[in-house]
C-alpha cells in the first residue's frame, strides 16, 4: 500500500496536518506515506513519527507546464494506491486524476470535484486539525481527530538539553514573537510590539526574578530580538536550527508565550502550556478545547491592540 497526500501551507499547517497522517498509520500500518509539501515547510517533518518521505513542490508559486509534468512523473512513477489533498485547486485536482491514482480524496465543492473519486464534506466551523482530518471520511475512517502528536529526533532532545544548561536553569519562560516574512508580504497582522513584549517581560522580573525568560530567534527574527534584548539586558536568546530543536525548547519550558504561529502548534503537541496572541485568525479555529491553550483575540483585529496588562491576567490568573 502506498498512499500520498498533497498539503499546501507553511509549517502550521503541516503540523495540524499530522494527526490525519497518524491515524492514516494506524489504520494501514503497512503502508508508506509520502507527502508534497512546500519547500519552505518541508522541516516540519523532522518531527513526523507517520510519513516516509517528503516531495518539495511550490504550490503557491508560478509553475510552469515542465513543473507539474515533474510532480506528474514522480507521482506516476510510484504507483500510489490512495491520494489525499487539501487544496480546492482544478490544477491539482487534474494532476491527480491524470496519475490514474484510484482512490483521490480531497474536500467537495469547487471547480473539478468530479476528479475525485471520494469527495467529502468540508466543515471549516472546527479546529483545522479536525477538519484536515475529515478526509479520512473518504476512506470510511469515522474515529475522532487525535490530538497533535510529535516524535522529536533524540539528537535535538540531546541538543536542547545542552541549551538548557548554557541558559543556567531548567526552568524557564519561552517566547516566540517573530513573525514570517510571508504573513508580512501579505500584510497579515501578527506581529506584537517589542514595547508590549517589554511590559510582559519586565513584569514577569518584577515578580519572579529567578525565573529565566528565554526569547526564540528564528533565521527571519533577529532584527525583532536584538530590539527586544536592548530593552531588556536580562533576557537570554536560543537560536534553534530547526524544528525539532524548537520542538525541544518548546517541550522543555514552564510557559510558551507567542503569536498566532507555527512554533504554537508546537507547543500544543509537546502539551506546554501556552498563550497564544490573535490578530485576525480565530483561535476556536487553530486551537484545540484545552485549558492547557488560551488564545487572547485582539477585538479589533489588530495584534498590537492587546495589552500586555490582559496578557498578564491570564498568566497570573492560571
Amino acid at each position: 500500500m502506498r498512499i500520498i497526500a498533497l498539503v499546501p501551507g507553511g509549517i502550521g499547517d503541516q503540523i495540524l496536518f499530522f494527526p490525519t497522517l497518524d491515524d492514516l498509520k494506524q489504520s494501514y500500518s503497512d503502508a508508506q506515506i509520502d507527502v508534497v509539501v512546500e519547500p519552505r515547510a518541508r522541516d516540519a517533518y523532522r518531527v513526523s513519527k507517520s510519513v516516509n518521505e517528503t516531495i518539495p513542490f511550490d504550490f503557491k508559486g508560478r509553475n510552469s507546464l515542465a513543473d507539474f509534468g515533474n510532480l506528474l512523473g514522480i507521482i506516476r512513477d510510484r504507483e500510489y494506491d490512495i491520494a489525499l489533498t487539501l487544496g480546492q485547486r482544478w490544477s491539482v485536482r487534474f494532476l491527480l486524476w491524470l496519475t490514474g491514482i484510484p482512490t483521490r480524496i480531497g474536500y467537495a465543492g469547487g471547480s473539478g470535484q468530479s476528479l475525485l473519486t471520494n469527495p467529502v464534506p468540508l466543515n471549516q466551523n472546527q479546529y483545522a486539525a479536525a477538519m484536515y482530518h475529515d478526509l479520512l471520511k473518504g476512506l470510511d475512517i469515522n474515529t475522532p481527530c487525535p490530538p497533535l502528536a510529535v516524535s522529536v529526533p533524540a539528537k535535538d532532545l540531546d541538543w536542547a538539553e545542552s541549551e538548557r544548561k548554557r541558559l543556567g536553569n531548567q526552568d524557564y519562560v519561552l517566547i516566540h514573537g517573530g513573525s514570517s516574512q510571508l504573513a508580512k508580504d501579505k500584510g497579515i497582522n501578527k506581529i506584537y510590539p517589542v514595547e508590549s513584549w517589554s511590559g510582559i517581560i519586565q513584569d514577569f522580573n518584577r515578580r519572579q526574578p529567578d525565573l529565566p525568560i528565554v526569547v526564540v530567534q528564528g533565521p527571519e527574527d533577529a532584527e525583532f530580538v536584538q530590539a527586544l534584548v536592548e530593552a531588556n539586558p536580562k533576557l537570554k536568546v536560543t537560536m534553534p536550527k530547526d524544528v525539532g530543536k524548537l520542538t525541544a525548547m518548546i517541550a522543555g519550558a514552564n510557559l510558551m508565550l507567542c503569536t498566532d504561529s507555527a512554533p504554537m502548534h508546537l507547543a500544543v503537541a509537546v502539551q506546554t502550556y501556552t498563550l497564544a496572541l490573535f490578530g485576525p485568525t480565530d483561535p476556536q479555529k487553530l486551537l484545540p478545547q484545552d485549558d492547557r491553550f488560551v488564545g487572547i483575540k485582539s477585538l479589533t483585529g489588530q495584534m498590537a491592540d492587546i495589552s500586555p496588562q490582559t496578557v498578564l491576567e491570564k498568566v497570573w490568573a492560571g
